[in-house]
């Protein structure tokens, strides 16, 4: 018997969500009642997630949300696999949907100007135009818009320290502020981004509206301008054009994607460590590792489900949720 397919959607929404505290256990109850899982983010800001389940009880969760009239328009993206992408549900309360770190940085008053995603190659092309990746460096390594920069950052909250000694967007002789393009994973990031650039003076700034996964959806390979996969957080790991899953594999010591070659170091070791992780992690910790995966292999020969192996959603770190 084939696997049932199962259903994702990734959505977020900038809102004033005064009650959201008390929106938790409610929305959790309607999840669990669905057998729907993944992570929900909620702040008085707004909400944001990636939920996965059977198409229909997914669908029941989204309806749940816009039957509030605060959520009425909630824009959602979806893709399918044949394996659970997630193993638990959980809502959290939170700061910030998405955590830049920046008081008075608020996407509902003030953020850049949309761009579809079968009008982003135009403006990327434009040699007048300063492309910025706002994920971060584990999720650039893997796929990215052809000449866009890296800000080599190792979280969202890094960027508006990058952005403000940024070589790139200085003024210009006359004091002119360059055009500025930023895109990420599912949008979130990039709604805070450009509302932080227009805070700081900057007023032509553009972003890809439902981030790299529209795109990919959207705008066939051969006319593609990206460059590698793109980085999901969850158990796909990375998704390539039509959002089919890549082939990308996760190191379970830092829950970031595999390099090239990573497998083939003496500093890899299957569900403890990879190269980039060895040497920050104890041998307790990669003890701790290796019973956790001898725990796993033990589940997968009975055929039974092990969720303490499996990858958290780092929603709103835009988790897409993103980080």
């Amino acid at each position: 018997m084939q696997n049932p397919r199962f259903l994702t959607a990734a959505f977020y929404k900038f809102v004033e969500l005064a009650d959201f505290e008390d929106r938790k256990e409610p929305l959790l109850a309607f999840c669990e009642q669905h057998h729907v899982k993944g992570t929900i983010l909620l702040a008085r800001e707004g909400i944001n997630s990636t939920i996965a389940g059977a198409p229909d009880d997914v669908r029941a969760v989204l309806a749940y949300l816009r039957s509030d009239p605060l959520l009425a328009d909630l824009q959602h993206k979806e893709s399918y696999a044949e394996t659970a992408p997630f193993y638990r549900m959980k809502v959290r309360l939170k700061r910030e949907i998405v955590t830049m770190g920046v008081p008075g940085t608020d996407p509902r008053h003030i953020v850049g100007t949309y761009v579809k995603p079968e009008d982003w190659n135009a403006l990327i092309a434009d040699p007048d135009v300063v492309v910025v990746d706002t994920r971060n460096d584990y999720e650039v390594a893997i796929g990215t818009f052809k000449g866009a920069i890296d800000p080599n950052i190792r979280t969202f909250s890094e960027l508006p320290a990058w952005a403000e000694n940024a070589e790139a967007l200085r003024p210009n002789a006359d004091g002119k502020k360059p055009k500025v393009a930023m895109f990420c994973t599912g949008g979130i990031r990039c709604e805070k981004s450009t509302a932080y650039m227009k805070a700081q003076g900057y007023d032509e700034v553009y972003h890809l509206e439902g981030g790299i996964l529209k795109y990919l959806e959207t705008v066939p390979p051969e006319e593609s301008m990206w460059d590698g996969t793109c980085f999901v957080f969850d158990e796909r790991v990375s998704v390539d054009h039509g959002l089919t899953p890549g082939t990308h594999k996760l190191c379970r010591g830092c829950r970031m994607p595999l390099e090239d070659g990573a497998m083939e170091s003496p500093l890899f070791e299957l569900g403890v460590s990879c190269p980039r992780c060895h040497a920050s992690t104890s041998e307790v910790q990669r003890n701790r590792a290796r019973e956790r995966q001898r725990q796993w292999e033990l589940s997968k020969a009975r055929g039974q489900v092990h969720i303490g192996n499996t990858m958290p959603v780092k929603t709103g770190t835009e988790s897409h949720a993103e980080p």
